[in-house]
C-alpha cells in the first residue's frame, strides 16, 4: 500500500489552510493599515456624522444662537433626506464611486496626453504654430528676407 492510501483523505484540509491563513493576513493587515474602508454608503454616513460633529462644535461670536440653531437644523434636515436613500439603496454609492474613478481615471489619461504633446513640441493641435524651417509657410512672404521678426 501507498502511503496515500494509509492515511484518511481530508477533502478540506486544503481549503481550511487557505482560510486560516488568508484570515492571518487579514489580521495581520488591519493591526497594520488599521480597519479597512466600509461601502460608500457607510463612509457617506461617517462623513455626514463628522461634519455634523464639527458644526456643531464651531462655538463662534460671529454666529448667533439663531444661526447655529439654524445650520444644525440644515444638517438635521440633509441626514434625514439621505439616510432613506442610504437604506433602500447602498449600492447605488458604490456605483457611483466606481463611476466617479472611471471619470477621473478618464480625466487623468486627457491631461496626461495633452501635456505629453506640450512636452514634446505639438502643443498647437491646430498648426497655426509656424515651424521655424518651413520655407513655403505662406506666413513668410512679407518679410522679403526669409528673416523672423520677433514681435514679442
Amino acid at each position: 500500500m501507498s502511503e496515500a492510501t494509509d492515511r484518511p483523505v481530508d477533502d478540506d484540509a486544503w481549503a481550511q489552510a487557505c482560510a486560516e491563513d488568508l484570515a492571518a493576513e487579514k489580521a495581520r493587515r488591519r493591526a497594520e493599515y488599521g480597519p479597512t474602508p466600509g461601502s460608500a454608503a457607510e463612509e457617506l454616513r461617517k462623513l455626514m456624522d463628522a461634519v455634523a460633529d464639527k458644526v456643531a462644535s464651531l462655538q463662534s461670536p460671529l454666529f448667533g444662537v439663531a444661526a447655529q440653531g439654524a445650520v444644525q437644523q440644515v444638517i438635521k434636515q440633509a441626514k434625514s433626506a439621505v439616510e432613506p436613500v442610504i437604506e433602500r439603496n447602498p449600492d447605488v454609492f458604490d456605483h457611483i464611486a466606481a463611476a466617479g474613478g472611471e471619470l477621473l481615471a478618464a480625466y487623468r489619461s486627457a491631461v496626461e496626453g495633452q501635456e505629453r504633446r506640450w512636452t514634446q513640441g505639438a502643443g498647437d493641435p491646430a498648426g497655426t504654430e509656424k515651424k521655424a524651417d518651413d520655407a513655403t509657410d505662406p506666413r513668410d512672404e512679407g518679410s522679403g528676407t526669409g528673416e523672423h521678426i520677433d514681435l514679442d
